[in-house]
């Protein structure tokens, strides 16, 4: 019986240490996959709430707003987008291209960034006149004016040159009609001074900075909402948004959300330590 009893204990040894392993892969993938989702939802969330703040009453806010109101929405949404698009993800590369340097070196830049960023938001937003999103408003008015008056005269000039002549091949006509309602001088207009006004700005910093340090996917797609709602909103009622949201309370309310991302940020410390 005393032989039976050591000849079992060791293969009851063996059963304890080998039985839990089957069930620690299962449990660990399952670990890995909340994980991911974790961080693409906090790049999202993230993203999307910096983009809001950053771009509510901001230029790019305002070209879209005062076209819509003069040439059919879909067409400044489309071109606005297409441009803030462009612009967001060719950020969301170049945070990627930062990876390669380390991660100790992103974390301090992106918690110095946000720290200036919201001071300066704060500041600003303290020392701003309560009519200061009005001022901005007549002063792309008064841009959006001049680029009017260099498309009617290019379309002045198109005209004299092509004589009143039409084509006589139903095809070609419409082929050209879809050109130039694709690449009219409105929608490259739009275009252009939404892709120019969106170069360096505040929320393309914020963007490369948030995807050298999040879930490149969350910080894309999230960014990319952001900027799809503030667009529909300057197109669908811009001018009484602009009117009835206070652009200073705004910039004081980002220069917040920008402060709280750094001490987010420093609590979480940077994101290769374990």
């Amino acid at each position: 019986m005393g032989d039976e009893t050591q000849h079992q204990l060791p293969v009851m040894a063996a059963s304890l240490q080998t039985g839990p392993v089957p069930a620690a892969a299962p449990y660990q993938d399952f670990v890995d996959s909340y994980l991911a989702q974790a961080g693409f939802w906090h790049g999202f969330v993230v993203s999307l709430a910096v983009i809001i703040v950053s771009e509510i009453g901001d230029k790019t806010f305002f070209i879209a707003a005062i076209m819509a109101m003069k040439n059919p929405r879909m067409l400044i949404f489309s071109a606005a987008i297409s441009a803030l698009g462009i612009m967001h993800v060719l950020s969301v590369v170049l945070g990627l291209a930062t990876t390669i340097i380390p991660q100790i070196y992103t974390f301090y830049a992106a918690t110095f960034l946000f720290v200036l960023f919201g001071v300066r938001m704060l500041y600003e937003g303290y020392h701003m006149d309560a009519d200061e999103g009005q001022e901005e408003l007549e002063q792309v008015q008064m841009e959006l004016k001049k680029k009017e008056e260099e498309i009617d005269n290019q379309k002045s000039v198109s005209d004299l040159e092509s004589g009143g002549e039409t084509s006589s091949d139903p095809t070609s006509s419409m082929i050209q009609s879809l050109l130039k309602a694709v690449f009219s001088p409105i929608f490259l207009t739009a275009f252009t001074m939404t892709f120019l006004a969106e170069w360096g700005d505040r929320s393309q910093i914020t963007t490369i900075i948030l995807s050298s340090r999040e879930d490149p996917w969350g910080v894309c797609f999230g960014g990319i909402l952001g900027h799809s709602l503030c667009t529909a909103m300057a197109v669908i009622g811009g001018r009484m948004i602009a009117q009835k949201i206070s652009v200073r309370t705004v910039t004081l309310i980002g220069g917040c959300v920008f402060l709280l991302f750094a001490v987010s940020s420093i609590y979480s410390g940077p994101a290769g330590d374990e």
